[in-house]
């Protein structure tokens, strides 16, 4: 990139500043951010374009067992295959002014995709973040991609661009669930503060309220920090969980990608309107 990191036009620049200064929102709230989930078919790639979301959230990974050499597709796991690539998707994406968030769920699909984003790194002005899980969370049994490599290798590229390095998780709605502990949220922190750029957390919305104090602390730890809630399509939580989370942290350090009838719920109690 040849910018400085956090200013005008960088893949670094806080989301609020970016859409605040295009006249997108109003405030700098996170909660005025609207996200479009999985936009990774062609389908839900377009409708995601046309929606009033500012940040489009998609899965990237190699095609079949992730052993060939093919391209990197858009598909979330169990899928294997998809009718949209990383490069196609990247094509349209860059006409529009919307914010991107990549997911990756191993490593193989990192350095591909990479070197594809280095291609129009140029022509694409908006926020970019890069996503995995890369410590296990609470209840998590998923495979978390390896901290370091994809760390080196994303930053190798793009030193200033935004990370969004999370658990991996679980809920089970027959037991009382665990949040995040003091040693995750420490070792998340270890990580991360010796990078430069800044870093979201996504945290799970149904395991948050029993992780204020530790929650409260990692965020603490470093203004270039903030928390993205994100929700599980079966969890079980509250209107009044998101509004706990709302009460007690600042709000220009949390955004929430959650999903319906939830958001539109959450975003009337907070006299936030909400458009389609």
């Amino acid at each position: 990139m040849t910018t400085s990191a956090g200013g005008s036009g960088s893949w670094s620049e806080n989301i609020l500043e970016y859409f605040l200064r295009n006249n997108q929102i109003t405030t700098e709230d996170g909660a005025e951010i609207v996200w479009y989930h999985a936009a990774n078919h062609k389908a839900q790639m377009d409708e995601a374009l046309r929606s009033s979301a500012h940040m489009i959230e998609a899965d990237v990974l190699l095609p079949g067992n992730e052993s060939e050499h093919g391209p990197p597709i858009m598909a979330h796991p169990p899928e294997t295959s998809s009718d949209n690539t990383l490069q196609e998707w990247l094509a349209e994406v860059m006409k529009s002014n919307k914010g991107i968030k990549l997911d990756f769920k191993s490593l193989a699909a990192v350095e591909p995709s990479m070197m594809l984003l280095e291609k129009v790194k140029h022509y694409l002005k908006c926020p970019v973040w890069i996503n995995a899980d890369i410590l296990p969370g609470p209840n998590g049994t998923s495979k978390v991609v390896d901290a370091k490599p994809f760390i080196d290798t994303v930053t190798s590229f793009f030193p200033d661009v935004t990370f969004s390095l999370g658990w991996t998780t679980g809920w089970h709605p027959e037991k009382v669930n665990e949040g995040y502990s003091w040693a995750m949220v420490k070792e998340m922190d270890y990580i991360c503060s010796g990078l430069s750029q800044p870093v979201t957390f996504p945290v799970r919305a149904a395991l948050v309220r029993q992780s204020c104090s530790q929650l409260l602390w990692l965020l603490e730890q470093s203004n270039r920090y903030s928390l993205t809630i994100w929700t599980g399509k079966t969890d079980n939580y509250s209107i009044e969980d998101l509004l706990y989370i709302r009460e007690h942290f600042n709000k220009n350090q949390v955004f929430y990608d959650i999903l319906e009838p939830q958001n539109q719920e959450f975003k009337q109690a907070i006299g936030i309107k909400v458009n389609f």
